[in-house]
């Protein structure tokens, strides 16, 4: 299996065995540079592939054969779209799980509210969900982390264990912060890319394409795309024979410490 020990190990055997033969052989600088590359490339790939399960475990899959899906709502509550989310969501009998900002929450208390009562489960995604988040030192995300907990164990009255790192980069750093906090990661198979794509058919289609049992969708209540694509997602999904079902029962996850 490849990750971050393993690679490690492998790239400091190559470097020793390039020193062995550079001594013997004078061998070109170059090639230094080129192993360097590969490493720094599958470091890449290990911190932005979130499936990649390189610098720790992260669950992105039910382990199902049946036709159970569950759908995950990332960087809310937003005050302009949670509230619509939410009625679609009620109006189809369908239970999502929100991964919350913490920042957010703190400006829509009420929100994180409704979203706890309708049944729905909530998630740590971070209290500041900053784009350098993922160069802050562990304990920085660390103590990051704990303010969303605490914010959220205030509104609603439960601390969070499942945690969905931001952008879904992940590092030493944040393996470290998260084996402090005992999360559980949470990550996806499905992106739906609902903040970058604008075509409403398109993003019904890329999503429902790649429907297959134990998916975990990751959406956005903070757009307007969703509003309009998750009614005919849900319609879409029926037909197909996929039943709608909670993050954490999908998962077998408990949700709250």
């Amino acid at each position: 299996m490849l990750n971050f020990r393993n690679t490690n190990l492998l790239f400091i055997a190559v470097f020793v065995m390039l020193i062995i033969v550079d001594i013997g052989s004078d061998m070109p600088f170059y090639v230094y540079f080129i192993a360097a590359i590969i490493y720094s490339l599958i470091l890449f790939w290990g911190s932005y592939k979130v499936s990649s399960n390189f610098y720790f475990h992260i669950i992105c899959e039910g382990k199902t054969k049946e036709k159970q899906i569950a759908i995950s709502f990332d960087d809310g509550p937003a005050r302009e779209y949670t509230p619509h989310i939410l009625q679609i969501l009620k109006e189809e009998n369908v239970p999502a799980a929100f991964f919350c900002i913490g920042k957010r929450i703190a400006q829509n208390e009420s929100l994180l509210k409704q979203v706890h009562e309708a049944g729905h489960i909530v998630g740590n995604h971070s209290y500041s969900h900053a784009t350098w988040f993922d160069l802050f030192s562990a304990d920085r995300m660390y103590q990051d982390l704990k303010a969303t907990d605490a914010i959220i164990q205030k509104v609603i009255g439960v601390k969070p264990k499942l945690f969905r790192p931001p952008y879904g980069v992940t590092n030493p750093n944040l393996r470290k912060a998260v084996i402090e906090g005992k999360y559980i990661s949470v990550g996806w198979n499905i992106r739906s890319l609902d903040t970058v794509i604008t075509d409403h058919q398109r993003l019904l289609l890329k999503v429902t394409k790649a429907l297959k049992p134990g998916a975990v969708v990751l959406f956005h209540d903070t757009g307007k795309a969703i509003q309009s694509v998750l009614p005919a997602f849900i319609e879409l999904a029926r037909q197909e024979g996929f039943e709608f079902v909670r993050l954490d029962k999908l998962l077998k996850l408990e949700p709250y410490a």
